[in-house]
């Protein structure tokens, strides 16, 4: 990329790459050389390299015709399944900019100068475009930038002092539970450990227990009336699915953060193992862990073979250990389901038993 002839050049450079990167982790996920976890790794790791490639893309250009506003840069921070490190190969960017600046600065010192706040914005814009843009090789990715402060209505980027106060007066639970998954990737040094810090205050911070509870519970029935499921397959949104694994895993680092900050962690897996080793009951943990391991972690992976009653269906054949993870032996569709089906009962008891 630091050979590409101009921007386009540029943003055609960084797709050959990333769908190239990305195809050689799929064609390993469907050899079973590597399992889901790490496939979701690679996946998020592939795109912090392009979140990095096109933030130092997107800044150079910015300070060719507007200059740089004294202070630090901005940074990114993704959430969601990037900042779990839990990424498919169809996964969008849950992306936040934030950015902070000088006290004193009133412009930018290019030869066209942007009020900070305009700057920022219009860095933030051409970052979303540089993803999403169609070009002769495609898009790179889909943002999505719901998670910002004050959602869709609110501004692109978000200054560091109004992102620190809106999660401290004003963010709703689901919003600290999202917060859970946030990471730095991109951006200043000095200004990634002031964020870091910040994210960490507004974590550790004591909770309501029955409160956070009844607001969790409150989320989750919404999901299920606009998104619910009964089949086993649907690993995501079906009862006892990776979105309760997820909930549970977030509600209780929220709850127990306070007094133990080092159950904290992004990854769902390995938050529910910081929280086995310190505040969960062994057996429950364990069963909790478990239920998030193959085969229900593989549609995390983005692995073709899933859902597997419908290529069981459609040509009578398939083959099970595909789903079931690298390593596990499986001797039928049926009974693959009927593992699913019962980690599936695990979880949402263990989701009815811990958040509360």
């Amino acid at each position: 990329m630091r050979e590409a002839r101009d921007v386009q050049d540029a943003l055609d450079r960084a797709r050959l790459v990333a769908n190239e990167q990305a195809f050689l982790i799929g064609v390993r996920v469907l050899t079973g050389s590597i399992g889901a976890s790490q496939a979701g790794g690679a996946y998020a790791q592939l795109a912090e390299c392009m979140i990095q490639a096109m933030q130092e893309l997107v800044a150079r250009e910015m300070a060719r015709v507007h200059g740089q506003v004294p202070g630090a840069p901005p940074w990114s921070s993704p959430w969601g399944k990037l900042g779990g490190l839990e990424m498919t190969a169809a996964s969008d960017l849950d992306l936040i900019v934030i950015y902070d600046f000088s006290p004193d600065a009133v412009q930018s010192d290019g030869a066209r100068p942007l009020p900070p706040t305009q700057y920022f914005t219009r860095f933030t814009q051409r970052l979303i475009s540089a993803f999403t843009a169609q070009t002769a090789e495609g898009r790179l990715y889909e943002v999505d930038m719901r998670l910002r402060p004050s959602g869709q209505k609110g501004p692109v980027a978000t200054q560091l002092t109004s992102f620190v106060h809106y999660q401290a007066g004003e963010a709703w639970t689901w919003e600290h539970l999202a917060l859970t998954r946030a990471r730095v990737v991109a951006g200043a040094p000095q200004l990634k450990v002031v964020v870091e810090a910040a994210i960490a205050d507004i974590l550790k911070r004591r909770r309501d227990r029955a409160k956070t509870a009844a607001d969790v519970r409150s989320m989750r029935a919404r999901i299920a009336r606009e998104k619910g499921s009964k089949d086993p397959w649907d690993l995501k949104q079906v009862r006892g699915g990776l979105v309760d694994l997820e909930f549970i895993a977030q509600y209780l680092q929220l709850v127990h953060a306070a007094d133990r900050p080092d159950v904290l962690s992004q990854n769902t897996l390995q938050g529910l193992s910081n929280l086995e080793a310190r505040r969960l009951p062994a057996a429950a943990g364990g069963r909790c862990a478990a239920a998030g391991g193959p085969p229900a972690q593989q549609s995390d992976a983005g692995v073709a073979p899933l859902p597997g009653r419908a290529i069981h269906a459609e040509n009578g054949s398939g083959r099970p250990e595909a789903a079931a993870g690298p390593g596990r032996r499986c001797p039928d569709f049926p009974s693959l389901e009927a593992e699913l089906a019962a980690r599936e009962l695990t979880v949402a008891a263990l989701f009815d038993q811990l958040v509360v």
